[in-house]
């Protein structure tokens, strides 16, 4: 099997890298990635020097070097996780989120056609579906529920899921989607609400929480939503969406004020800021499906899971802290100068 695993030196991409490196160690994995402010070539240390590893540094849009690449690999599979991903990001600059999330999801899926029609998996996300209300616990958005995104960020990712679908359709590409909740864990950028909590809980500032801090989410950890990749990549059905989810729900300000419990902090810490525009209520994954169609089972419970990252982030200050003060940067000019 040769993968090409694109935004794989992100959070989950990387994650999910180190993953199939464990339990496929005879897979060849390729790792294309911009690089960009999310990129972190040293999230991957480890993997990097090893002999079924290559990493390429470039644009999902740049057909050209797309072409090039799958003639050099060609790839049993395609595993998209690149993508611009904060929602502030996409409030203030929505451009790059419809250039990456839309244009380059369909020059990757046309460089699959163009070879051969090679297996696609699209990683979304439940912000397709928009929200759900707070006072009707009852409700979660399954498979089937009418896509409603609010920020221009799930909104292009929205775009790209229909896309994704009309090229099977139109082209029979075999491509499948999945679609997570909010995922935490090791080597998450520290712009995201419990990397940048621990972080600021730890150095005892304030914790800023939007709102109120009732907006819930449903907590998945990233090592449970690689185990689910894996299974719909090797199991799941052309053309059909998987909803994956950690059963979780948890309200931001619960989230933080246990993480200050944990790190022996007041919660005095917490200040409160004004809401974010358009700010989604309830998230909430019905993920019955790969339960029943795949035997994809969470294996975290989100009480050890948060434990486990705050401990990791704790025994790897030095990951975050090159992050914040940009010296991850030098990181690739480290490891392939000369190369």
């Amino acid at each position: 099997m040769t993968l090409l695993v694109t935004g794989g030196a992100g959070f989950i991409g990387a994650n999910f890298i180190r993953c199939m490196a464990a339990a496929h160690p005879t897979w060849r994995i390729v790792c294309l990635d911009a690089l960009t402010y999310a990129g972190n070539l040293s999230s991957l240390e480890g993997i990097a020097e090893g002999p079924c590893f290559r990493f390429v540094r470039g644009s999902i849009c740049d057909r050209q070097l797309l072409e090039t690449l799958f003639c050099e690999e060609n790839p049993d599979a395609v595993v998209n996780f690149a993508a611009e991903t904060h929602v502030d990001r996409s409030i203030e600059a929505p451009e790059v989120f419809l250039s990456t999330n839309i244009l380059g999801t369909a020059a990757l899926m046309d460089a699959c056609r163009a070879h051969g029609g090679v297996r696609f998996h699209q990683v979304s996300t439940d912000e397709v579906y928009g929200d759900l209300p707070l006072d009707r616990p009852d409700l979660r958005f399954t498979e089937e529920t009418p896509l409603r995104a609010s920020s221009p960020y799930s909104a292009s990712k929205a775009s790209a899921d229909l896309l994704v679908m009309a090229y099977h359709r139109t082209y029979g590409l075999p491509v499948t989607i999945s679609r997570c909740s909010n995922n935490y864990g090791p080597y998450q950028f520290p712009e995201k609400l419990i990397p940048l909590m621990i972080a600021r809980c730890e150095a005892g500032q304030s914790m800023p929480v939007y709102g109120e801090g009732k907006n819930v989410r449903d907590w998945l950890h990233v090592e449970d939503h690689c185990r689910a990749i894996e299974a719909v990549l090797l199991r799941g059905t052309p053309g059909e969406v998987y909803n994956v989810g950690g059963n979780s729900e948890r309200a931001n300000i619960d989230v933080v004020r246990l993480i200050c419990r944990e790190l022996g902090q007041p919660e005095s810490l917490i200040t409160f800021v004004t809401d974010r525009k358009g700010h989604d209520l309830r998230y909430a994954i019905d993920a019955g499906k790969i339960r029943r169609e795949l035997g994809w089972e969470p294996q975290h419970t989100f009480e050890t899971g948060i434990r486990q990252t705050i401990r990791w982030y704790l025994d790897n200050r030095s990951w975050w802290q090159t992050i914040t003060s940009g010296e991850y940067r030098h990181y690739y000019e480290r490891m392939y100068a000369g190369r």
